[in-house]
């Protein structure tokens, strides 16, 4: 795979619209504490941009999640003990493609961790790829059906670094 000439979102295009939904969910959830649960390792740029331009009181979870290649069993790992009952999350995800990742992790947030609300924010969107229907509350950006990297999301742990929205296409 070699990275593409194009360029879908700019970093100066990325740096908006994250100040866009940084506003929104500060008038949402005016007056509330906010827990903001990460899923590693994409999303930690739209993560820490995102929780710097909120203007509330914020707490930080971060989630590593495995899935299998059939898509039918995932393990969460949490990295922090931050209680989450009562508490109103909102799930920070670089992606949404299948769906299946989340909608898996929505429904054990739910039952074992009894939030009082959950809510995602997803950098990017690829309804054409979805399988499950999940919900997208913050979305950054509506991508095609191609394998994007850059702002954190990778292709073979390469691109992650890059400050604006690509993909790879095959050799």
């Amino acid at each position: 795979m070699k990275l593409a000439t194009g360029i879908l979102y700019t970093e100066k295009q990325i740096k908006q619209r994250v100040e866009e939904i940084a506003q929104q969910v500060s008038v949402d959830y005016a007056g509330k504490t906010l827990v903001l649960c990460a899923i590693l390792k994409g999303s930690i740029p739209f993560l820490a941009d995102l929780m710097r331009r909120i203007s509330l009181d914020v707490r930080l979870v971060l989630i590593e999640m495995k899935s299998q290649v059939d898509g039918e069993h995932a393990s969460i790992l949490f990295t922090s003990s931050l209680d989450l009952s009562g508490k109103h999350v909102l799930i920070v995800e670089d992606i949404v493609d299948t769906g299946i990742t989340l909608d898996y992790l929505l429904k054990r947030l739910e039952v074992e961790r009894a939030p009082a609300s959950i809510r995602v924010a997803a950098l990017l969107d690829k309804p054409e790829a979805r399988k499950l229907d999940v919900p997208v509350h913050y979305r950054g950006f509506t991508v095609p059906d191609k394998f994007v990297v850059g702002y954190g999301l990778d292709w073979q742990e390469r691109y992650r670094n890059l400050p604006y929205i690509t993909w790879v296409e095959p050799e």
